[in-house]
């Protein structure tokens, strides 16, 4: 019975000395992973806009070539973005961001969502 007491007495005192971590320290973990949580969305941010603006850039290109090829084959540049989707399919789909504009097969960016770039019509993908 007294070894019982003893080795209970030895719990208690190593309960009261063991220590954990104090709320101070727990803070400071805290404030570092927001910091570090921050800096991910804004690198992320970052990532998804150069995504933007080559998806544009490329999807540009498709277009020019699109309407060269039509204006080789038909002998004049196409009026509208339909023409090039549509009979001998110069393009499997529409473009997102690019339409045809006049008889001179020009092209002018469209926002076909507007938070892209403010509603605003640019001839430029966005930076």
């Amino acid at each position: 019975m007294l070894k019982h007491i003893k080795s209970q007495q030895d719990w208690n005192e190593k309960s009261l000395s063991a220590k954990g971590f104090t709320l101070i320290e727990l803070l400071v973990v805290i404030v570092i992973l927001g910091i570090l949580a921050a800096v991910v969305v804004f690198a992320v941010n970052g990532i998804t806009d150069k995504g933007k603006t080559n998806a544009c850039k490329t999807e540009q290109s498709v277009v020019k070539t699109a309407v060269e090829a039509y204006n080789a084959q038909e002998g004049g540049y196409p009026t509208s973005i339909s023409q090039l989707t549509t009979g001998k399919k110069y393009l499997q789909d529409s473009p997102t961001w690019w339409d045809i504009t006049g008889s001179t097969g020009d092209l002018q960016r469209i926002n076909t969502d507007p938070s892209q770039n403010n509603g605003i019509n640019t001839t430029d993908c966005p930076a």
